[in-house]
């Protein structure tokens, strides 16, 4: 692959709207681009009339991590994951943790370029359990995405989309039919917030819960990063947690994670450890049997508990793996199932970050 064809990869999920002009419908922000306009993230573009995807094959950087960290903790717990983003997002978050990568405007801190067939021999070289699509949305580089993740599955190596779920009723079969894990980002339970503080909108966000728990095998896990004053009052949590208890089921294992102040919300405090816990106290209170609290050191609100005789099932101070106390997937004191994908034994990657090098630079 040389660079320009990295620049030039065809796009999927488009159409021609006459006169050089073509329509984007990955996502439900339904670009109309101009001969050579770029849309909203930036990486999708119109070429000739045609629609390319400009960052194919390039990566911000490959890093191996632990599956807690996307995070994941009912997913095959204390496997590593080799993890990687691209550059550009289709929200607009103004609160963004990895801000460098994902409102990036410059392609060349793409500095590495990585095929399908490599990332794959990459995640089954270093023992990788997944590879995981992150740091930014991976619905923007939908077709990178799925190329890599059936290279995965000629290795038996599992995939995991970190995704904020923004995508179309169109594109959405297809791209999570790759997938065998998602953590989904709802980012609020306001239409307001989404509108002004992410650019976007929360029904699709709703929408893709839905379609993940009634009509796919996708394992998925939900995360609320909590600002203090923007989207944890006591009302919008309870109303979150309703809502899922309601129609995704007590069984959805869901984090709220801590916000620290970035990008353009630096005027904000970090969220206070009891502000997690609050929040946690009222999922539980709504039925919600996996609640954790994450970016805080918090080993009870870390742990997984089973929720018919109060054990822990699976202990976790970081992402270090504890005491493990399940059989398969059942409680070992009571038997009662826990949802999820989970081993004899826990993997052994521990709280480790291991940058790696795949593929050549640009």
């Amino acid at each position: 692959m040389t660079p320009r064809e990295n620049q030039s990869h065809p796009a999927r999920w488009w159409e021609s709207l006459g006169e050089g002009r073509v329509r984007c419908f990955l996502c439900p922000r339904d670009c109309k681009l101009a001969e050579g306009h770029r849309g909203f993230c930036f990486v999708r573009r119109n070429e000739g009339g045609r629609m390319v995807l400009t960052t194919y094959g390039r990566s911000s950087g490959f890093c191996i991590d632990p599956i807690e960290k996307k995070p994941l903790h009912h997913f095959h717990p204390g496997t590593s994951v080799l993890s990687f983003g691209t550059a550009g997002c289709n929200l607009g978050c103004r609160f963004c943790q990895n801000w460098d990568i994902s409102k990036s405007r410059e392609l060349d801190r793409l500095m590495d370029q990585a095929s399908p067939a490599q990332i794959a021999e990459a995640a089954a070289l270093h023992g990788c359990h997944s590879v995981a699509f992150t740091y930014n949305d991976p619905v923007i580089f939908a077709e990178y995405a799925l190329d890599i993740a059936a290279a995965c599955r000629e290795r038996g190596i599992h995939t995991v989309a970190v995704s904020a779920g923004y995508i179309t009723d169109e594109a959405r079969p297809e791209f999570f039919a790759g997938m065998d894990a998602a953590n989904i980002d709802l980012k609020a339970f306001s239409e307001e917030f989404y509108r002004r503080v992410t650019l976007g909108a929360l029904q699709p966000v709703l929408d893709t819960l839905l379609y993940l728990k009634k009509e796919t095998s996708v394992w998925f896990e939900i995360t609320t990063l909590l600002i203090p004053g923007a989207n944890d009052s006591d009302a919008e949590l309870h109303a979150e947690c309703e809502w899922i208890a309601e129609n995704l089921g007590s069984g959805v294992p869901l984090h709220f994670s801590a916000f620290h102040p970035d990008f353009k919300m630096t005027d904000r405090p970090a969220t206070p450890p009891a502000t997690l816990t609050r929040a946690r106290n009222i999922a539980l209170s709504k039925g919600l049997r996996y609640v954790y609290t994450g970016n805080v050191h918090d080993t009870s609100g870390g742990s997984t508990w089973c929720p018919a005789c109060g054990a822990c099932v699976i202990e976790r101070d970081w992402y270090e793996i504890g005491a493990y106390k399940l059989r398969g997937n059942r409680c070992a004191a009571c038997g009662h199932t826990i949802p999820g994908h989970f081993d004899e034994q826990p993997g052994n990657w521990g709280r480790r970050r291991q940058p790696i090098r795949i593929g050549g630079n640009l």
